[in-house]
């Protein structure tokens, strides 16, 4: 499968290295001059670019930037990638920490429709309460007891499968999350979020997320 990956930090990074190594053509970006990911694909294989070339042809994109980096993306960022390419969103809400305040957001728009409405298409939440190490160091075979479980959360039932197909291929189970109107389940200060647990804990941990973001998750 051809992959672009929008962000190069450790989630992106990561990504990058497991996708690339799975046999996967992986195209990778991030804010700054492909030359500065000369040697994560010298390490990977996979060829860095303009964020504005990253969708190129993909079937998969992924978006893992800051939350208040999406609007500054490229313009016409998805615009040639592949016919029913899957979207994925990695990103979080962290307004003290890092992303100040995002008004629809404090309202009670889950993150990810925030970024699907700035982005132009539907988006997969995935992957952001995921231990970027995690990636490298827990993949287990299907089956194995200790394997983890990540929750998935899209209206995109297609592009829901596909990515959880990739996170199956990864070495995780994953978990359906519902639509995105749902991903408030998975955000920061929610149950789920960061929990290393297997299928059973995952859906028990989603099921249990309180309806009111966390006061330390609010600006």
């Amino acid at each position: 499968m051809k992959i672009g990956i929008v962000g190069a930090g450790n989630i992106g990074g990561n990504l990058t290295r497991r996708l690339a190594a799975l046999g996967h053509e992986v195209s990778v970006a991030n804010s700054r001059d492909p030359h500065t990911l000369a040697a994560l694909a010298e390490e990977t294989g996979a060829t860095a670019v303009l964020a504005s070339e990253a969708a190129r042809g993909a079937e998969a994109v992924v978006v893992t930037v800051p939350l208040k980096s999406v609007p500054d993306l490229p313009s016409g960022l998805l615009d040639e990638a592949a016919e029913g390419f899957a979207l994925i969103d990695t990103n979080n809400y962290y307004p003290r920490q890092r992303d100040g305040r995002i008004a629809p957001i404090e309202e009670g728009l889950p993150e990810s429709r925030w970024v699907e409405r700035y982005l132009g298409h539907p988006v997969v939440k995935a992957f952001n309460g995921t231990y970027a190490q995690d990636l490298l160091d827990k993949p287990r075979p299907e089956g194995d007891p200790g394997r983890l479980a990540l929750p998935v959360a899209g209206d995109d039932e297609g592009a829901k499968a596909a990515v959880r197909d990739l996170i199956g291929e990864l070495g995780f189970d994953s978990v359906d999350a519902g639509g995105i109107d749902d991903s408030w389940r998975q955000q920061p200060g929610t149950p789920v979020y960061g929990l290393r647990g297997d299928v059973t804990e995952v859906t028990a941990a989603l099921a249990a997320a309180p309806s009111e973001r966390p006061s330390e998750f609010r600006a």
